[in-house]
């Protein structure tokens, strides 16, 4: 079977000419006399014909071609980014020692019937660290502590918060050291005193000791109602917990905080009242990529000739783990994006991560004849290593909470893994036809932000890991151009709302990498879209079942009211475009088994409190807004 022949340049012969006509229309209005009889158009439609030729030629031109050309304008395909996200460790038991978990360590989904595994390597080292209770601390919000551990070990039960509680009194347990990345399990006993609060809801929010300051904790489970009954408290710690004195004393210190109560949750009237706490470590959380480290991989030998190119055996190699080593003998090579401005001297490198190749420095002939050297040339049979790079990344990556359960190093004392959170941030490599399309905004954009099309273009090269950039143009003198990015979310049929939030490592990369590039002047703000959360109310009409229609047009108005994947195209929301109850109809209404479209009605909500307002038949959003579906209500009558 042929392979399809590209279409650089769809025009054809008649097209040229049809083109070329309306050109003289618009330059020589005199020539009139447009028939095939006349010379001009004989002169037309001969060039038109030569033309015709040479894009025939030009379309049997490869990809492998285009890319050599698209690299002699310095584009080069942008290689995959590895997926992210932490892993939980959970130990058989608590321990008296240190349990390490090893850098590199790799945990895998399960494996199926025909489809490999996909594979995570922790990116740091984990210390399992034991802990207990050393300290226990009450303060009000304004109070200095008050240790309390005397009278908890003497068997009297103290009061966790102040007599009549209120926002911002907090218990503090002191640990015998830091646990930063650990998850720490709290045993209480209450009595039964803190009254008034909902036990499923309680105001309290769990905290750890940071360099940065109080920092929350994430709970994963809480089985004690509100410190109002026995049970424990599962926490996973972050991972800059440190060490720290209060009230005289030096420990690890978390705390529990009383939090302002949201409208309609219930605070506490009374405090609740501990008999005994108990604290130990059963595990820890480290960062997690979908990409294999390859260590101390030897390219080969120096030639001692300029342009040298030497290939790893692992490819695509993964972008975002900043520059590549590369040792000449022992000294370090440094990566540069190009050889432009490096000198005779320079130690420098470029690496091809997509075709994994490392490139030393060319040699230009000047015009006296002598050779004008762009880095440095390492010397004949110099051994060429690379100390470490990662390899994989793509979209697979991107896997759901709870599938990272298998251990593929397995670690003593580590019964189980899981991922609590979905991963995100994996990109297969860019195509050859997304570069073509890149390629004349490169030569245009020179590395320099002007317009807007500048600054998402450029935008896009420093987050290929973004799913979508967007920049709002200035409108008044004065005010900062914002560049809006959306992440990358794993289910964006099933989000959450935090997970549109860009992590702040992506929003430090792309203001870098933007700043270094705008004009003298600009200010410019790297931010996400102003989210409005959308309600539909509806009710339809069906002779068929009535829970699966109900289902299917809760998931069609989630999927259409979608940044991601929402708007007419499926391509995400279109930025400020607004909300009408039209087209939520013609959504409805398309789906199989509706009978009748009754009503729709349209409410702005708040996805952070749950607010919602009156209903409109059209919701308008700002130039840097993006719609959220939020709890949408749908009733189906027969």
């Amino acid at each position: 079977m042929p392979l399809p022949a590209p279409n650089l340049d769809d025009r054809r012969f008649q097209d040229l000419v049809d083109e070329a006509k309306r050109l003289v229309q618009q330059r020589c209005p005199e020539w009139t006399d447009h028939n095939v009889s006349d010379p001009g158009v004989t002169l037309i439609e001969t060039f038109a014909f030569m033309v015709d030729q040479l894009l025939y030629r030009l379309n049997r031109v490869t990809d492998l071609h285009y890319l050599r050309y698209l690299e002699l304008i310095g584009v080069r395909l942008f290689p995959p980014t590895a997926a992210r996200c932490d892993v939980t460790f959970t130990l058989s038991a608590a321990r008296e020692q240190d349990v390490v978990v090893p850098q590199g360590t790799q945990v895998s989904t399960a494996p199926k019937e025909g489809q490999e595994p996909i594979v995570f390597t922790t990116e740091s080292e984990l210390v399992v660290r034991p802990s207990s209770l050393r300290r226990l601390l009450t303060a009000g919000p304004v109070a200095e502590p008050v240790d309390r551990t005397e009278d908890l070990l003497s068997g009297s039960t103290v009061d966790c918060f102040s007599a009549k509680p209120e926002p911002g009194d907090a218990m503090y347990l002191g640990l015998p050291d830091a646990v930063p990345g650990c998850t720490l399990l709290v045993r209480v006993e209450c009595t039964v005193a803190g009254a008034g609060v909902d036990p499923r809801d309680p105001p309290l929010e769990w905290q750890a000791w940071t360099a940065e300051g109080w920092l929350a904790c994430d709970v994963e489970r809480d089985t004690t109602g509100g410190l109002s009954r026995e049970g424990e408290v599962l926490l996973h710690v972050p991972a800059g917990h440190a060490g720290s004195i209060l009230a005289g004393q030096r420990a690890g210190w978390i705390r529990c905080l009383t939090t302002p109560a949201r409208p309609g949750q219930p605070f506490y009237t009374a405090s609740p009242r501990l008999e005994a706490v108990r604290v130990c470590t059963v595990g820890g959380t480290v960062a997690a990529c979908h990409a294999d480290f390859v260590r101390d991989e030897v390219l080969g030998s120096a030639e001692g000739v300029p342009g040298q190119r030497l290939a790893v055996q692992r490819t695509p190699m993964v972008a975002g783990a900043g520059p590549l080593a590369v040792e000449v003998d022992g000294q370090e090579w440094t990566e540069v994006s190009s050889f432009a401005e490096s000198g005779p001297e320079d130690r420098h490198v470029v690496v091809d991560r997509v075709a994994g190749e490392v490139l030393f420095g060319p040699a230009i002939r000047q015009q006296d004849g002598t050779l004008r050297h762009y880095g440095a040339v390492p010397r004949k049979d110099a051994v060429i290593r690379v100390p470490l790079y990662r390899t994989g990344g793509g979209r697979r990556g991107n896997v759901s909470r709870g599938v990272l359960t298998v251990q593929r190093d397995p670690v003593p004392f580590v019964s189980t893994v899981t991922n609590r959170r979905p991963a995100s941030g994996g990109v297969d490599a860019e195509s050859v036809d997304d570069a073509a399309v890149r390629g004349p905004l490169v030569l245009r954009t020179r590395d320099r932000a002007v317009t807007v099309e500048d600054y998402e273009q450029l935008a896009r090269e420093a987050a290929p890991d973004a799913a979508r950039v967007r920049c709002v143009p200035v409108s008044s003198p004065g005010e900062a151009v914002r560049v809006l990015l959306v992440p990358s979310v794993p289910e964006p049929r099933e989000m959450r709302f935090e997970e549109l939030k860009p992590p702040p490592e992506l929003l430090a990369r792309v203001t870098a990498f933007l700043d270094e590039r705008r004009c003298v002047g600009a200010r410019v703000v790297v931010e996400p879209p102003f989210y409005q959360g959308i309600t539909v109310v509806a009710k339809l009409r069906t002779r068929g079942p009535r829970e699966p229609l109900r289902a299917r047009a809760l998931a069609a108005l989630n999927a259409y009211l979608n940044p991601l994947i929402g708007g007419p195209n499926g391509d995400g929301w279109p930025f400020g475009r607004p909300v009408q109850t039209g087209e939520v109809f013609a959504v409805l209404q398309q789906l199989p088994g509706v009978e009748l479209v009754d009503e729709v009605h349209l409410f702005k909500a708040d996805p952070v409190s749950g607010d919602r307002g009156t209903a409109v038949p059209r919701i308008d959003l700002a130039r840097n807004g993006l719609v959220f579906s939020y709890n949408h209500q749908v009733k189906v009558t027969t």
